[in-house]
């Protein structure tokens, strides 16, 4: 479980295909007090991934929470087909999150790490103060889960909803996000990661039947 709270920023370093997965080498975010242990779980972009082993610039394996070791993830065909994650090249970075510890501060909202679809950017505004004004495209279906001032997480950045319209919503980033997530340097046709707020997903699931029963009486 995540907050959708960026603490760092990774670099690619390496990618391996393996079968039909892939491993990634993942620089650890220059932030202080960063450690992983072996099976922790990382939001990487957005996407919650398993940290299987941590390795030197040079690849050579190193106990797991050595300080500056970049971590190792292996991704699924699954993950590959649901995530960017596969067409990442090395020098890309991502958004990073550690999970989150209970009793911790919920600074943002309940993020599961689970990518339920896929993004565009598809315009960028400056609005004058430092911030800026990004709008999104999302993927046919993913749309009935923009409520206005609602929550979204766009590639692990926990971010409110500003008028939705059919497939289409904007969002308003500060300059502190801007400088601590990859969307400092997002542009115009970047692909994004979607994870919709756990809440509506849950009621959507919960009332299906009903709506389904009511459907078949009228």
């Amino acid at each position: 479980m995540f907050t959708g709270l960026v603490e760092g920023m990774g670099a690619l370093r390496r990618a391996e295909e393996k079968g039909t997965g892939r491993r990634l080498w993942i620089a650890a975010p220059d932030v202080p007090g960063w450690t992983v242990e072996l099976g922790a779980s990382v939001a990487v972009a957005g996407c919650c991934l398993t940290v299987v082993a941590c390795s030197k610039a040079d690849g050579a394996e190193v106990p797991v929470g050595t300080p500056g070791a970049d971590m190792v993830f292996d991704l699924s065909a699954e993950t590959l087909d649901c995530t960017h994650l596969g067409k990442a090249t090395v020098g890309d970075r991502f958004n990073l999150e550690r999970a989150l510890e209970v009793g911790a501060r919920l600074g943002g909202h309940i993020v599961s790490g689970h990518v339920d679809g896929a993004g565009e950017v598809v315009g960028i505004a400056d609005v004058g103060d430092g911030g800026r004004v990004f709008s999104f495209e999302v993927a046919p279906g993913f749309e009935r889960y923009l409520v206005d001032k609602g929550s979204v997480t766009i590639d692990g950045v926990s971010l409110t909803v500003v008028a939705p319209e059919g497939r289409r919503f904007d969002v308003a980033v500060i300059p502190e996000t801007l400088r601590v997530t990859t969307l400092g340097s997002a542009k115009v046709g970047d692909p994004v990661h979607l994870e919709a707020d756990a809440m509506g997903k849950w009621v959507e699931r919960l009332l299906a039947p009903h709506l389904d029963a009511l459907r078949d009486r009228g």
